[in-house]
Order: structure tokens, then C-alpha cells, then sequence
């Protein structure tokens, strides 16, 4: 089993932490406010969880996790990070990160500006896509009729192979969507953004419906950039 580290524990963190424990790997928590403010969450999820600093948990991870605001992506310690795979989930909203040019005209992905940060990592896509209580609610184990696919972006073939096993660990398939400069086909107010895994998009946002790889597919392939709207 994997030592998965945990940049960031909110709530797409704290999600992928109990599917991680409920699938057998360690997990070491982290976030901004230090890890004494994680003792709930640890004491949750029982022994396979510890809370440490975000260098600890980069440095103790087979797996790394960022999930953090992007406005907060140059924090990232990049030196115990050199070599590993990291998962970024990071989403760009304007009103929450402030403006980036090279994100407002286009040019660039946010996960692209994350691999910049780490130029020794190996950084792939995934998670930002899905609401944390669908997340949660969604995983099915292998074989399920009703199992759910999320899509990965990444530039190292090998990285998305390690993804695509921790996501089917975790209860997931995985559609590659190809290098990360693919990965707007699922950020933020896409077709395959966060409404597809919900029953009722327009109403209940708390009940989910299941996406298979087919359907994620479609949404893929239906995405238009924003300047394309």
C-alpha cells in the first residue's frame, strides 16, 4: 500500500484521505494552519493517519495530494516534492486567487503552472473536477455497474499509471485526457466540471449520479474553452 501526503486538508483533501485509510494506504495530513489543527480529523480516520507540516507530509508521501487554493501554488515546498508524482487539484477562480493573465487569455493551465513550481515532480490532474460529497458518495469497488471514471492530465505516462491504480484503489476508473495542457477539458464551468456527477444539477446538488468512462468521455470531448463560449 502507498504513503499518500496531503497538501491541503479541506474538503477535497479530507475526502481523499478516507477513501485512502478505507482503502488501506497511510495517509500524513497537512495544511496552512499547522497540525494540531488536524486532531479531529486524524482521531476520524484512526491509525493510518498522522498530522505533520507540509513539508513532512511531501516528504513522507509515496504520493503526494496538493489541494490548496491556487492563489497559494508558489507555497508548495518543491524540494522534498523532487522526483515524486503530485496530484493536483487545483481550480482558478478569480474571485478567490486573484487574477492570472496567463490563465485569464488561455495560455496555460493551472497544472501547468504547477509543474513549473516543481520542475523534478511529476504532476498529473485529478480530483478537481467533482463535488467532495460526490467524491465520497461515488467510490464502487472494481466490477461495479454503477462505478464512476474521473479524468487525469499529465505530461509523464508513467505518473498517470501510478494515478490510474491509486484512483481504481480508491473505487474510481480513470479516462486520460492526455498531457496537462488537455487538463481545461475539466476545469472549472466545463462540461465535464462538477454538475455531471450530480442527479440535479439545478437543484439537488447533494444527491449524485453515477459517470461512467463513457460519459466522461462525451462531456471531454463537448468541453469548449471560455473564449469559445
Amino acid at each position: 500500500m502507498t504513503t499518500v501526503g496531503l497538501i491541503g486538508s479541506g474538503n477535497i483533501g479530507g475526502t481523499v484521505a478516507r477513501l485512502a485509510v478505507a482503502a488501506g494506504h497511510d495517509v500524513v495530513l497537512s495544511n496552512s494552519r499547522g497540525p494540531e489543527t488536524l486532531k479531529e480529523l486524524v482521531d476520524e480516520l484512526g491509525p493510518r493517519a498522522r498530522a505533520a507540516t507540509a513539508a513532512e507530509a511531501a516528504a513522507a508521501g509515496d504520493l503526494v495530494v496538493v489541494t490548496i487554493p491556487l492563489r497559494a501554488y508558489r507555497e508548495v515546498p518543491a524540494g522534498p516534492l523532487a522526483g515524486k508524482i503530485v496530484i493536483d487539484t487545483n481550480n482558478y477562480y478569480p474571485e478567490r486567487d486573484g487574477r492570472f493573465p496567463e490563465l485569464d487569455d488561455e495560455s496555460t493551465t493551472t497544472s501547468e503552472l504547477l509543474q513549473r513550481h516543481l520542475p523534478e515532480s511529476h504532476v498529473v490532474k485529478g480530483f478537481n473536477n467533482i463535488y467532495f460529497k460526490h467524491l465520497l458518495a461515488l467510490a464502487r469497488p472494481a466490477g461495479a455497474d454503477d462505478r464512476s471514471a474521473l479524468p487525469i492530465a499529465g505530461d509523464d505516462p508513467a505518473a498517470k499509471g501510478t494515478v490510474t491504480a491509486f484512483l481504481d484503489s480508491l473505487g474510481y476508473d480513470a479516462v486520460d485526457v492526455g498531457r496537462l495542457a488537455e487538463g481545461w477539458r475539466f476545469q472549472r464551468d466545463t462540461t465535464a466540471y462538477a454538475a455531471l456527477y450530480a442527479a440535479d444539477p439545478a437543484g439537488d446538488w447533494e444527491r449524485p449520479a453515477p459517470v461512467d468512462a463513457a460519459k466522461l468521455r462525451a462531456a471531454l470531448a463537448a468541453a469548449r474553452r471560455y473564449a469559445d463560449n
